[in-house]
């Protein structure tokens, strides 16, 4: 009963409130550390910071968020997906990067169509549908000048054989993209039918241009410093 009550609660905040109110930011920033607590505390608080943001423009609420840790290596575990209403963790997974953003550890991004690189910020999912690489989802970049060719680009999220740990373990990286977050093809159709239409994905990397001008990030005046090194957590 209380659980219910709670979810009430956090979607009647959701779709009534242009902004969330900073003591509700904290609480959710908590809880998603709690229910993933081998990530980074400042990533998470600043994907939460983004979600926050997104309602402060006027975009329509959401009830998960992915994030992506790209300061890790890709033989890592950096994809969280969450389910906000409930706060926990519905998925920790690898996830590919783009080919020209690096081999294990990606260290280069582009919005540009052709590079063949990762795009960093916030993304708004849309629709699933079902194409070369099987079922997919396509994302909207939020991100002017970052993320916002995503859609043009056909970043999408896909499930692909070379995200695997057998790899990672064979070669010392996973298999790269063409942009893409592609993730293991086991867990590839439920992921997408949780994160589709309208949810949102933080692709994080400590890029200093992104962070200083990333409206998501930025949106109660000032700008965020560097969240973390290559590597770190807190």
């Amino acid at each position: 009963m209380a659980l219910d009550r709670f979810d009430f609660l956090f979607s009647a905040l959701l779709l009534t409130s242009v902004s969330v109110p900073a003591a509700y930011a904290d609480s959710l920033e908590a809880a998603l550390l709690k229910a993933a607590p081998g990530a980074n505390a400042k990533v998470i608080g600043l994907a939460v910071r983004a979600t926050q943001c997104s309602l402060a423009q006027g975009k329509a609420p959401v009830q998960r968020l992915a994030v992506i840790d790209y300061s890790l290596p890709s033989t890592e575990q950096r994809l969280w997906v969450f389910d906000l209403n409930k706060r926990k963790l519905l998925f920790h997974e690898l996830v590919a990067h783009g080919r020209n953003s690096g081999e294990n550890m990606a260290v280069k991004f582009s919005n540009q169509n052709e590079s063949f690189a990762t795009s960093l910020g916030l993304y708004r999912t849309q629709s699933s549908y079902v194409g070369q690489n099987g079922y997919s989802l396509r994302m909207e970049g939020l991100e002017p000048g970052f993320n916002d060719n995503a859609y043009e680009r056909a970043i999408v999220i896909h499930g692909a054989p070379y995200v695997s740990p057998v790899l990672a373990r064979a070669n010392g990286r996973i298999g790269r993209s063409l942009g893409c977050p592609a993730v293991r093809p086991a867990i590839a159709h439920k992921l997408i039918d949780s994160m589709k239409d309208g949810q949102l994905l933080f692709s994080y990397y400590p890029d200093q241009r992104w962070l200083k001008s990333s409206s998501y990030i930025n949106c109660g005046g000032g700008t965020v410093a560097a969240a973390s090194t290559p590597n770190s957590r807190q």
